[in-house]
């Protein structure tokens, strides 16, 4: 296969990151693969998608490390301009809210680039259509209000100090754009002196999320990763993990202090993941990360989930195989189909 991996900036992955982990995964099993950031694309006169892609010269990685090293060097790595129509799948593996404010034209140029290389035949996963509706949090409020928390989005100030009121003065605050647990704040009833400040530096940014505060959610939450609209499961076991709180920190997203550890999917869980599944299967979201507290789903992670390494930690198997067998799947029934039935368009199988 012909991968190509969409990133934010080549040059910021890490040896950590679930998409370096699937690439060498698929290095090592003979494939070919490239990377490319938002800005490396372009349309040429021959009504091609094209881009300027990096690509690694070694066959076999023991780690990603050493991989990363190469894909960043010069050595082992070769740099050209590719066709992207000639890939077998593109993963749009870019995180919009990281480019918010001073490259927010990158933000939608996975979709957009993505969306053209479907003409072509090209499998591009997760769909760029169903990533259109998913930019901001407000994807979130179209899933089954059972498994959601109450919530409220606005900008009005009166309409949040009422959610918070009708919440018992605990509720969560946070924008509507963004991720990663920034600029999230938890209003308890002794933080009401400060509630002023907060809504004014959150509408500063845009419209708020106001949010039912779930007591489990001092427990910490599950992130418990989905495939073509089931739980992730490899050798028996699902990839998943628990994150935990760091100190008096309600966050708790890893690059915000909170802390690792193993998770034990329950029926609560399995519930969860199917009450959502109907409409993830509708968006084309092939990978996706459900992150659950208690009974109810707090984020769902379609750009770029990350986290396999760490589930790979705790349950010891890898679940890149996982990845990596349901897209040769892919490939293949994509050239029986075309040999069939002609050429088609389509993002997923």
């Amino acid at each position: 296969m012909r991968i190509g991996f969409m990133v934010n900036d080549v040059q910021t992955e890490q040896a950590g990151y679930t998409t370096i982990r699937l690439a060498m995964s698929a290095v090592n099993r003979g494939h070919q693969v490239w990377f490319m950031g938002s800005g490396d694309f372009g349309y040429n006169t021959h009504d091609q998608v094209h881009a300027r892609a990096r690509t690694v010269t070694g066959k076999k990685y023991k780690l990603s490390s050493t991989f990363i090293n190469d894909l960043h060097g010069t050595k082992k790595s070769v740099s050209e301009l590719i066709t992207v129509d000639d890939l077998d799948i593109l993963m749009l593996r870019n995180d919009p809210s990281q480019d918010v404010g001073y490259r927010s034209w990158a933000q939608s140029a996975g979709i957009i680039f993505g969306r053209a290389a479907m003409r072509s035949g090209v499998i591009v996963l997760n769909d760029p259509n169903g990533l259109s509706k998913a930019q901001n949090k407000m994807y979130f409020q179209l899933f089954p209000e059972e498994v959601r928390p109450q919530t409220l989005i606005t900008m009005d100030r009166s309409e949040i100090k009422a959610f918070i009121e009708e919440q018992n003065g605990c509720a969560v605050l946070k924008p509507l754009q963004g991720s990663g647990g920034a600029g999230v704040f938890l209003v308890k009833p002794e933080s009401k002196a400060n509630l002023n400040q907060i809504i004014d530096a959150l509408t500063r940014d845009g419209y708020v999320i106001a949010q039912e505060y779930l007591p489990s959610a001092e427990e910490g939450d599950v992130r418990l990763f989905m495939m073509n609209g089931t739980p992730l499961k490899y050798k028996g076991r699902y990839a998943a993990f628990r994150r935990l709180r760091s100190g008096d920190d309600m966050r708790s997203n890893i690059h915000a202090g909170g802390k690792l550890a193993p998770a034990e999917i329950t029926d609560v869980h399995l519930r969860v993941a199917e009450i959502v599944r109907p409409k993830l299967v509708q968006d084309g979201m092939f990978l996706v990360g459900l992150d659950i507290v208690g009974d109810k789903l707090m984020e769902i992670n379609v750009f770029s989930p990350g986290g396999l390494g760490s589930a790979q930690k705790f349950e010891k198997v890898n679940f890149c195989h996982a990845v990596l067998d349901s897209l040769e799947s892919k490939v293949s029934y994509m050239g029986y189909y075309r040999r069939n039935f002609g050429n088609i368009e389509m993002s997923t199988l």
